[in-house]
């Protein structure tokens, strides 16, 4: 909607730093505009006092006339033409975003409802040589793969999943013999479901 005669800040120019306000950006525009430099150098001193006003909590900072100085130069989309009496070649490095940090073992989301130490299990499982050592870890890890599963799939729990998967995330070294192997006794989550169940029988 445009009502003639309202300003709204939608359809004004987008700030480059709110923090400072619409005010500061305006002073800064007048600045650039003026036709010398001396007029230029004395408003601009005028502006970055105003501007720590405005952000006071940069003075906590021991670089904070430094950091003033860039965000000048930055809200006047580097057109202020003064004698900068700092170095502002690396102001743009403030609007830099880092990069996201990677979710540990969002890499392998198939492995999501085993978890990052169950992939780092399957890893060592596929470097260590066979023995008494390396069949108890695969004991272990089968186990809590079944655990896992059940948590996962509300109750079920698939000995040949869990033997498939063991074989699959070990490059096929890690094979579960499910006519021999005995998986320990795992019990069945409780569900809402089987919960609300139980209260209508009562």
């Amino acid at each position: 909607m445009n009502i003639k005669g309202l300003d709204y800040n939608t359809q004004r120019e987008r700030l480059v730093m709110p923090e400072y306000g619409r005010e500061i950006q305006k002073m800064i525009e007048l600045a650039v505009s003026l036709p010398t430099k001396e007029e230029r150098n004395r408003c601009a001193q005028t502006i970055v006092r105003q501007m720590e006003n405005k952000n006071p909590q940069l003075r906590t900072n021991p670089d904070y006339e430094q950091t003033l100085w860039d965000h000048l130069y930055l809200m006047s989309h580097k057109q202020l033409d003064i004698d900068w009496p700092y170095d502002v070649n690396d102001a743009e490095k403030i609007l830099t975003k880092p990069q996201p940090m990677k979710r540990p073992g969002s890499e392998k989301p198939y492995l999501r409802h085993y978890g990052l130490l169950l992939a780092e299990t399957f890893e060592k499982l596929k470097s260590m040589p066979a023995g008494a050592e390396r069949d108890e870890l695969t004991r272990q890890t089968a186990n809590q793969m079944k655990r896992s599963l059940a948590a996962w799939g509300h109750g079920s729990m698939d000995d040949e999943k869990v033997a498939d998967d063991l074989a699959r995330f070990t490059d096929g070294i890690i094979q579960l013999d499910l006519s021999t192997f005995r998986f320990d006794q795992v019990q069945k989550p409780v569900t809402n479901e089987s919960t609300g169940k139980r209260k209508k029988k009562k």
